[in-house]
């Protein structure tokens, strides 16, 4: 199941190659907000160069909710549209909002927290930060499957963050891999320019993990007796490896000569 999420996602994104780029160049813009443009406020007042990155933060959330959607269309095999991002926007803006802010705040604890806790000098300071980096790290592992539960599962933000937890607990090794393909996607990306397969290549990667894995739960809730850690993935990715099918390096990169 896993090296077909890998393939999956790495051929979602090729088929959509010019698609991922332009959102990626959307990223990128956004992020000069909260990376460059404190640097100049910071000389003039501190408190205005943290607004300025909190707020850039969260546009950029605002705007990774709605590309989500975008992503998602493209884990279903679907031809994403332009002239959709606004419509995303408008049904995913709150919930993008609440997960931004969340991140924000988590920098803020961090900022103020870690250095606070640091200077006490005791065990009492280093048991706090051991467990707000725990906290943060446990976060930050399931809101991985964020984006994907409300493109794929529920609308609501306090079934979003309940259904993204379960799946981060019961998945725990999943989740793992699906964190380290973020990184490695991420670090790659590094040396594109963040270009390809960039941040859009993140969602895309989340989506496939989640579409792939909601199939477990189908599949247990036709057979509720079957044994959880013994799921026909084979059987169960039939379709999506047809649809996926194989390729070859000619066909990849000229696809109207095969």
């Amino acid at each position: 199941m896993l090296l077909f999420m890998v393939k999956k996602s790495f051929f979602d994104m090729w088929d959509n190659f010019l698609t991922v780029v332009l959102f990626n160049l959307g990223f990128i813009i956004i992020l000069m907000i909260p990376i460059w443009l404190p640097a100049p406020i910071a000389e003039v007042s501190l408190i205005g160069a943290l607004l300025v990155q909190a707020l850039g933060i969260v546009i950029a959330f605002v705007y990774a909710g709605a590309v989500a959607m975008m992503a998602r269309d493209i884990a279903n095999y679907e031809k994403p549209e332009f002239k959709n991002l606004i419509v995303y926007l408008k049904e995913t803006w709150v919930t993008s909002l609440v997960l931004g802010l969340v991140y924000v705040a988590i920098g803020l604890i961090f900022k103020v927290g870690v250095p606070f806790y640091s200077a006490l000098g005791n065990m009492l300071g280093l048991a706090a930060i051991v467990f707000l980096l725990w906290a943060v790290l446990i976060f930050a592992l399931a809101s991985q499957f964020y984006f994907p539960v409300r493109a794929q599962l529920d609308d609501k933000i306090r079934t979003i963050l309940r259904k993204s937890f379960v799946i981060f607990f019961d998945n725990t090794m999943f989740t793992i891999v699906v964190a380290i393909g973020t990184i490695l996607t991420t670090g790659i990306s590094v040396f594109t320019a963040l270009l390809i397969p960039g941040l859009m290549g993140v969602l895309i990667w989340h989506q496939v993990g989640l579409k792939l894995r909601v199939y477990k739960y189908d599949y247990l809730e036709e057979h509720p007796e079957a044994n959880r850690r013994k799921i026909p993935w084979e059987a169960l990715l039939i379709d999506d490896r047809e649809k996926v099918g194989t390729r070859t390096l000619r066909g990849m990169i000229f696809p109207w000569k095969e």
